[in-house]
């Protein structure tokens, strides 16, 4: 079997252990070098070229992408989404609520089932208040404080 065929087979085994084990991004910078390596060894690369091109480009794939890769994953979210996104929104309370009994509000031009947040008694209709969290299917809100009203 020629040269090029076992750096193949080499490359797809580091893929698919980056893809199964998840080992940090080291496997599939490994697997590009293989890759590497393969072409090389294709154009017919001596066995001394085709390690040198395997460490070299192994070495350059690691140093280089690993820490972007790595700053990539660990950054969180740009764009909020689902239910992630309404917290902190404005509503409008369309039917009251107390702790112990469910309202509803217009959030984002939906109905929402809300919920006073704890420690939070019963809210009024026609009350603005801002979405502490979501729970399932219900919003979790607190009144809106007034213009210049510290918090305590």
């Amino acid at each position: 079997m020629p040269d090029w065929s076992w750096w193949l087979i080499v490359a797809v085994i580091f893929a698919l252990g980056e893809l199964a084990i998840f080992t940090g991004f080291i496997l599939g910078p490994l697997a590009v070098a293989a890759a590497a390596t393969a072409g090389v060894a294709a154009l017919g690369g001596s066995i001394e070229v085709q390690l040198a091109v395997f460490i070299v480009a192994s070495t350059v794939m690691i140093t280089a992408l690993r820490p972007i890769a790595k700053r990539h994953m660990q950054s969180p979210p740009e764009i909020l989404t689902n239910t992630a996104a309404l917290v902190g929104k404005n509503a409008r309370v369309l039917e009251a609520m107390t702790p112990d009994s469910p309202g509803m509000v217009r959030l984002e031009n939906e109905n929402w089932t809300a919920l006073p947040a704890p420690g939070v008694g019963r809210i009024e209709a026609e009350t603005h208040v801002i979405v502490k969290r979501i729970d399932g299917a219900t919003a979790i809100v607190e009144p809106q404080k007034p213009m210049g009203e510290a918090d305590s």
